[in-house]
């Protein structure tokens, strides 16, 4: 850190601020990085953040704020399950926010992420009177969502997140629709599954590939191996939407085609952006990105909280430094590879293997490759054919 700091580099502000407000879920997912996976801090969580949390929260999001002179932050709400919370405690904590935000002149975006199934008239009312973008987890159709996300009795969710979908999408509140977060299983259809998305008309969709690594691999994903199973179920939605992208926006294509043509990743999925995102966790601990629980017990601690530390000293933790210094924290196979300022060595988290830690490539790293390579031959494509035709 001294060494860097010498040479003139400086950490960049958060600009992300996820707070996980309610520790438990009402469903119960098979592939869930809070609950099935190595980490399992979740039990010895509260089951909700207090008000003494959020309001110190809400003081040090100001304090960060002020202190790097930001215009705008964003804060999402997540769990767990966040609508499991309650509306007055959700409305209480956004305006805590945006209070000690205004005060230094900071204007604070807000959006959450839920699984849809409290999704009624009650919080959609409130998400428009606090101006609260939504995002709603959905699998694709009821066979592809009910694989997975189900209730803990085994019941599939599939028909009450699509009546709070339809709720969401077609009426009133339909300004306040973030997206739809997919999670692929490879063993659906990829384009029955982006049909079943599209259908209720979604501003953007992100799709996720499982999490995973090196130690314990994702579902279908052979790590010594050079077949692309998640490529080859990407390739046919990007090649339909490639053709259609008015119907929505897919995240993951975009952000690689935007790095395809020089510019930086929104996203820590894909790219070299530095990480300016922090976790609030539900007892006031400041965590890295969330999706490290998928790694090891306790991937994710800095061993800060808010009643002691601020978002500027989580800045010098050594773990977001090496999500901030672009390729010097890359493997040396990742140096060597042609995509890698597309590719960044893939989400951080998927890189963990037992001998470099996170000092390697994803897991995903063939399917990476020949998505961004098949991406590339279609921009290069669609360019030569512009420059002919001039």
């Amino acid at each position: 850190m001294d060494g860097l700091l010498a040479s003139g580099w400086q950490p960049l502000a958060f600009q992300q601020f996820i707070l996980k407000i309610h520790s438990r879920c009402d469903l119960s997912c098979e592939y869930c990085y809070m609950y099935e996976m190595a980490d399992q801090s979740w039990k010895a969580q509260p089951r909700r953040m207090s008000e003494t949390i959020v309001e110190r929260t809400a003081a040090r999001i100001a304090e960060h704020a002020a202190a790097h002179e930001l215009a705008e932050v964003e804060v999402v709400l997540h769990g767990g399950e966040p609508l499991l919370a309650g509306p007055d405690f959700i409305s209480h904590a956004v305006r805590a926010i945006r209070s000690e935000a205004a005060d230094v002149g900071t204007r604070v975006r807000v959006g959450v992420q839920t699984n849809g199934l409290r999704l009624g008239e009650e919080f959609l009312r409130l998400f428009d009177r606090l101006e609260i973008r939504v995002g709603v987890s959905l699998d694709g159709d009821e066979q592809a969502q009910d694989r997975h996300r189900r209730f803990a009795d085994g019941r599939g969710s599939h028909a009450i997140v699509s009546a709070s979908l339809h709720r969401l999408a077609f009426g009133p509140f339909h300004h306040l629709f973030s997206g739809l977060l997919c999670t692929i299983d490879i063993r659906n259809d990829p384009l029955a599954t982006y049909e079943a998305l599209l259908a209720f008309d979604p501003p953007a969709v992100d799709f996720l590939l499982p999490h995973g690594n090196w130690a314990t691999p994702p579902p279908f994903r052979d790590p010594g191996s050079s077949v692309t199973p998640y490529a080859d179920w990407l390739i046919p939605i990007f090649d339909r939407w490639y053709g259609s992208p008015s119907e929505t926006e897919i995240r993951f294509f975009t952000e690689i085609m935007r790095l395809l043509t020089g510019r930086a990743s929104r996203t820590e999925a894909i790219g070299l952006s530095p990480a300016r995102m922090a976790v609030v966790e539900t007892d006031g601990s400041i965590e890295q990105s969330d999706i490290l629980k998928s790694s090891y017990h306790g991937a994710a601690a800095t061993r800060m909280h808010v009643l002691r530390d601020s978002f500027d000293a989580v800045l010098c933790h050594p773990a977001i430094v090496a999500r901030q210094i672009g390729e010097l924290a890359l493997a040396p196979v990742c140096h060597a590879c042609e995509v890698v300022s597309v590719c960044g060595g893939g989400l951080y988290a998927h890189r963990y293997n037992l001998v470099d830690g996170f000092m390697g490539p994803s897991v995903y790293c063939a399917d990476l490759y020949r998505l961004i390579t098949h991406i590339r031959t279609r921009l290069a494509r669609d360019v030569a054919r512009l420059k002919g035709s001039r």
